[in-house]
């Protein structure tokens, strides 16, 4: 499935080339030329202007930022949402199944708390839409699906679950700070997450994707981040879609040397009727790095001769398996 929504991916974040044919240079009647110059002279000057507003400039890190580095809060490492932590824990074991809901790896909870003013099932972007205060027209939907449920899903299918739920998976996740810049790896699907605090503005326009455009800035000793722009593949709960209004502030902090808070608010005026927060709690594995997670490698999903899922316990890659 490709991420790509109606605009062309070979036209988004790049200035259209204006192809210029040998007929142009044939062209003898003035008040024509003059036409096309100026036509041309303003399709450029359009694009240019939407090009400059949608591009930030990466400045080569100084001595000097490196230095402020130093002065922020260690977030680096590996990190896991109600991990066991400090000292690194017990060895990690096998990756379940694609598609497969594991428990977290060091035990725990989850480490996610009661979403507040909205107890219900759904955590952060969570897998049930119940705690969310849903308007009509979402609730509506939410209902229809659960009164057909598709055999199938694109999580099953190696297809990342994006923002709000790729946050919220049972599985590891690196934090890297650099100057202007956090990178999240999330070994859920081998996802990368840019959160950029070089000063930037969120896009007006931002091109959809599956983690939206996320930009961040230190008060104090939190990160306070706002994203925004996320592909209409993505859900805001199980069988709930987002409008293209919905914005995700997070506010990520240490609460003791190997803990880590993040406080999710999710907003959307045509999906909820009141934002909705949760709050996380991760735990630092020292001695851990991010594994290797090929979805597809290990996908066992497929379906038969007239449609319906099927699974192959022994299937171990390629194309989806079909029954005989």
């Amino acid at each position: 499935m490709s991420s790509c929504p109606a605009t062309p991916c070979s036209m988004r974040g790049h200035r259209p080339r204006l192809h210029i044919h040998d007929n142009f240079a044939r062209m003898n009647t003035p008040v024509r030329t003059v036409v096309v110059i100026v036509s041309a002279g303003i399709l450029v000057a359009a694009f240019s202007s939407t090009s400059v507003a949608q591009t930030f400039i990466t400045k080569s890190p100084t001595a000097a930022d490196w230095t402020a580095m130093s002065k922020l809060p260690d977030f680096s490492g590996v990190w896991e949402r109600g991990g066991g932590g400090g000292g690194g824990g017990a060895p990690r074991g096998a990756a379940p199944a694609a598609g497969a809901t594991a428990p977290p790896r060091g035990g725990g909870g989850g480490g996610a708390a009661a979403p507040r003013g909205n107890a219900g099932a759904a955590a952060a972007g969570g897998r049930g839409g119940g705690g969310m205060s849903l308007t009509p027209e979402y609730e509506a939907k939410r209902r229809a699906y659960q009164a057909n449920p598709p055999q199938d899903s694109s999580a099953a299918n190696c297809l990342p679950p994006g923002m709000p739920g790729i946050m919220t998976q049972p599985y590891p996740m690196e934090f890297l700070l650099t100057p202007g810049k956090v990178t999240i790896v999330i070994e859920a699907y081998t996802q990368v997450r840019h959160i950029y605090t070089d000063g930037r503005k969120l896009p007006e326009d931002p091109d959809p994707r599956f983690f939206g455009t996320s930009v961040g800035r230190w008060e104090g000793d939190v990160l306070v981040v706002d994203t925004f722009g996320f592909s209409p593949d993505t859900l805001l709960a199980t069988g709930v879609p987002h409008s293209d209004k919905m914005r995700i502030a997070e506010r990520f902090r240490l609460t003791d040397p190997d803990t880590m808070s993040i406080e999710t608010t999710i907003t959307d005026p045509e999906a909820l009727t009141a934002p909705y927060t949760t709050t996380a709690s991760l735990r630092r594995h020292r001695n851990w790095t991010i594994s290797e997670y090929i979805c597809e490698q290990n996908n066992r999903n497929g379906v038969d001769d007239k449609g319906k899922v099927i699974i192959n316990p022994t299937f171990t890659g390629g194309e989806a398996p079909k029954k005989d």
